[in-house]
Parts: structure tokens; sequence; C-alpha cells
């Protein structure tokens, strides 16, 4: 079989489990917003799988831009991707559809206009530079926020999916500005990419196949996790060790603190930080830290707010009070958690009284 026969049969068998990939979440995470980045940015990867090439290549047509700049706007998806997998209370903005429409146009006028003008090097140089830019923070924010996740399985997998994404759309565009204004195309190096690129599939959907997906694609950050009972002995330590972080929770407010992490708090305890992390998550039922420090924020914050005392302290005072950093996110995981907005929840709160 010929190199080129080879390649096709790889970006062929590569699209197909792509697409049987996108289709199986549809049904079961359609509403979750992780599940539907994940069936985008499968979709966006299909249409790599059909379009990606290193070297020269024939012009491109007005059918098979779209498809390259679908391809390229499939990194914009990526990094949400990469949020909300990490961030069960990450919430798509009106501004991130810009962002994504913006790269796709700019990726169709490099196609269409720009490279076949005479720029082929340029123009493929910034569609891959601005390529590595969200792949840097994808992996900014995996390096954020990974150790928030309280679900060891899970935590691996997300993991591994955005390491393994990343690393190969870095080395397709490395390989991409190397060889960009090629006067041939470099079929190894076709080759070489394709096939990793079909390995890199075959392994992230083994792998989301070997995790509950209902972990996976958390729809909801309050989701409990239900776990089989400890030991009586392992019960007997847990509970000593839920009532010093509850202590630590509810006298010292450590939640408080800035920049306070799940290492943090495992040093204050003297326990390991995976100890911690099974803590929290099976005796206390959450996935994830942010959200764990979170509702002891908004209890405090609540009580305040329900304080006639209070009633003229402003609504960021008490955010910042409590730990938060900024109104948004507070106003935000108020809302996700009361279902009103700190200003309706005082005002109700004051009418009842």
């Amino acid at each position: 079989m010929t190199l080129a026969a080879t390649e096709l049969c790889l970006r062929a068998a590569t699209v197909a489990l792509l697409l049987v990939l996108a289709a199986s979440l549809v049904s079961d995470f359609g509403k979750v917003l992780a599940g539907r980045l994940t069936i985008a940015f499968a979709l966006g990867s299909a249409a790599h799988a059909m379009t990606a090439s290193i070297g020269a290549g024939a012009p491109v047509s007005a059918g098979h831009a779209p498809l390259i700049a679908l391809s390229t706007g499939n990194i914009v998806v990526f990094w949400l991707f990469t949020r909300a997998l990490f961030d069960d209370a990450f919430q798509l903005r009106w501004w991130h559809g810009p962002i994504w429409a913006a790269v796709v146009a700019f990726s169709f006028v490099n196609c269409m206009w720009f490279a076949p003008g005479g720029n082929a090097r340029t123009a493929i140089v910034m569609v891959n530079l601005l390529v590595l830019v969200f792949i840097a923070l994808a992996v900014a924010q995996t390096i954020t926020a990974w150790s928030a996740d309280l679900v060891e399985r899970r935590r691996r997998v997300r993991v591994f999916i955005v390491a393994a994404s990343a690393l190969y759309g870095g080395m397709n565009a490395v390989l991409q500005i190397a060889y960009a204004g090629s006067r041939v195309t470099v079929e190894w190096a076709n080759l070489l990419n394709v096939a990793v690129l079909t390995g890199l599939v075959a392994a992230i959907t083994s792998a989301m196949l070997r995790v509950d997906g209902a972990d996976l694609f958390t729809g909801s950050p309050e989701a409990v996790v239900l776990n089989a009972p400890p030991a009586a002995a392992e019960d007997s330590a847990d509970r000593k060790l839920v009532d010093a972080l509850m202590r630590l929770m509810a006298d010292e407010r450590i939640y408080r603190h800035d920049n306070i992490t799940i290492g943090t708090l495992a040093s204050r305890l003297k326990i390991p930080e995976y100890r911690l992390r099974r803590l929290i998550n099976q005796r206390l039922g959450y996935r994830n830290f942010n959200v764990f420090l979170n509702n002891h924020r908004i209890e405090e914050a609540k009580a305040a707010l329900a304080d006639p005392t209070q009633a003229e302290v402003p609504v960021i005072t008490i955010a910042m009070d409590a730990g938060f950093q900024s109104l948004g996110p507070f106003n935000r995981a108020f809302k996700a958690t009361t279902g009103v907005t700190p200003t309706e929840y005082r005002r109700l709160k004051v009418s009842a009284a």
C-alpha cells in the first residue's frame, strides 16, 4: 500500500471514529455544556482530519476552504472545551461566539484571498501561531484548574484528553510552520501527522469509555457522588477529619483566604492531599474543590444579606469579605446556588422580615 493510500485510510478511520463519538454523546449529554462542547470539538476534529496537510498542496477550492476554516476555529472550541471540562460551573459568555467566528473568518480569508495572493507562508504561519496561542491558554487553564477536580479517575482522564490534544495540536502547528511555503507536499510528515491523530482519537475514545459519562460531563456543580460506605475504622478516622475540616471552615473561615488550595488545606490538616480529595468527595459529596469553597462563601454571604444591620453594606463588600475576588463570579455562583441574584435575595429577606 502506498503512503498516500495509507494516509487516506487513516483519515477515513479517524473521521468515522470522531463522527461515531459525537453521535454517541448527543442523546446522553447533548444538554450538558461540556458534552455539547465535546461534540463540537469532535466534529471540528473531523474537519481537521479531512483537511490537514503539511507543505504545498493544490490551491484551496471554495468548497474546501470552509472545512479548513472550521478546522482552525476548532482550536477555540478546544479552549472552551477545556474550561468546561475542569470547571463544572463554567458557562458560555456572549463574546465566546464572536471569538470563534473571528478565527474561522480569519482562516477562510487566508485560504481564499491572502494565501493565493503570494502570501502562503505568511498565512500559514499566522494561522498556526494563533493556534499555538489558544493551545497555551487551554494548557494554562488545565494547570490552574485540574487540582480542584476531586474525582481521581475522572481527573486523570480529563488531564490525558487535554494533554494529548494539546501535544498533537502543538506538533501539527509546528510542522505547519516549519514547512510553510514548501514547494512540495511532505508525504512522510502528512502520514505521521494523520497516524498520530488516529492513535490520539482512538486513545481518547478508549479513555472516555472507561469513565462514567455522568462523571466526565457533570451537568451540575452540585451533583453528588454516591460511594460505597467505608470500613468502620476508616469511618471513625474520616469523621474526625471531617470535624477538623469543618472547624477550619466554620471557626477560622479559611475559605476567605486568598488563593486557598486543596494542598494548603491538606497541610493544615496534616494529611496527604489525595486523602483530603477523597474525604471531600466521598464523605461530603463534592466533585469540585472550588464548589466546596464557594458553598461556604455563599452561606456567609446569605447570612450577611439577610442581616438587617448590614442592609446598607454594598453587595460587593459582602462578596469580597466572604472570599470572592470579584463581583461577577460571586453573582454567578450565588444565582446558581439560590436561583436568585444577591440583590433579589436581600430584597426577599427584607420583605419577609
